[in-house]
């Protein structure tokens, strides 16, 4: 049986543990707020983007500058680029581990492909370089700065790689932030530049050719694309923390209760124990 010492020591330790998980909770919250804020302002954009590469691509499909584009060249995957986003820090529930097991059942999905990491993030990057895994580059504390320059970073590395023709495909594997209580596991390809088919195009007048113009506009979707996910990837993870911290907390303050009432029942048997030596003592001497 633990001391009574021991007992208070560890509740001790406890709440001062607790004092630190309801802080980082705070802390979270607040990262949060702002970047809910980013992602919700930033998702029109990156839609109405979308529709309009995919329009623009659509009503000059009969343009051979356009079908020829390099962003454009479907190739079978031999060699893919896999963008992965984790976070520098852990602390964030499953938010890590479900990244990772998708990123690897990705891969498992690709036997005969060579596989290039971009790590996003310190985790994913520590993981896959224990494992042997080629990592192609590294990027930390993205997600602390969220900066378009830090994606178009990014981006110009892919983009440079698939039309020098050193892998084939470019796949995004992030956490899409759809609520405080839930994130969804994405993979999305962005290069190939997927161009819908069958789908009726818009009526465009081009003020210059339409190659020129998809040279400008192909690259700034690659970036936009690859930025909001650096934006949803930020959200989750101050979500994902929140979360995890506020049952830290909640659990901590069970088990202080646990601590409390094991420790009251020591003190009351050690008290009972005394009284028992004093009247036996009592009882001896007459």
């Amino acid at each position: 049986m633990p001391s009574l010492i021991d007992l208070r020591r560890r509740i001790r330790s406890v709440k001062n543990t607790q004092q630190i998980t309801k802080a980082m909770k705070m802390v979270a919250a607040a990262k949060l707020r702002r970047a809910q804020e980013r992602v919700v302002a930033s998702r029109p954009f990156s839609q109405s983007y979308e529709k309009l590469l995919a329009n623009v691509v659509s009503a000059a499909a009969g343009d051979e500058s356009v079908s020829s584009h390099p962003l454009l060249a479907v190739r079978a995957e031999e060699n893919i680029q896999v963008i992965l986003m984790t976070s520098d820090r852990g602390l964030a529930g499953a938010f890590n581990s479900n990244l990772i097991k998708g990123a690897q059942s990705f891969i498992a999905e690709k036997p005969g492909a060579s596989i290039q990491l971009e790590a996003v993030g310190r985790k994913g990057r520590d993981f896959f370089r224990r494992r042997n895994l080629n990592i192609s580059g590294e990027h930390v504390g993205i997600f602390d700065k969220s900066l378009f320059a830090d994606a178009d970073k990014i981006a110009k590395a892919a983009i440079e790689r698939y039309a020098n023709g050193e892998v084939d495909a470019v796949y995004l594997v992030y956490n899409e932030f759809r609520s405080v209580m839930s994130q969804k596991l994405s993979v999305k390809k962005v290069l190939p530049i997927p161009v819908p088919e069958g789908k009726e195009s818009a009526d465009y007048i081009f003020e210059q050719p339409a190659g020129e113009l998809l040279g400008s506009l192909l690259p700034n979707y690659v970036g936009i694309m690859i930025y909001a996910a650096v934006l949803e990837s930020a959200a989750a993870e101050h979500a994902a923390r929140m979360v995890a911290m506020d049952a830290a907390s909640t659990n901590a303050a069970k088990v202080i209760d646990q601590l409390t009432l094991y420790l009251n029942r020591v003190r009351q048997a050690s008290i009972t124990r005394e009284i028992i030596e004093v009247v036996s003592g009592a009882a001896a001497l007459d």
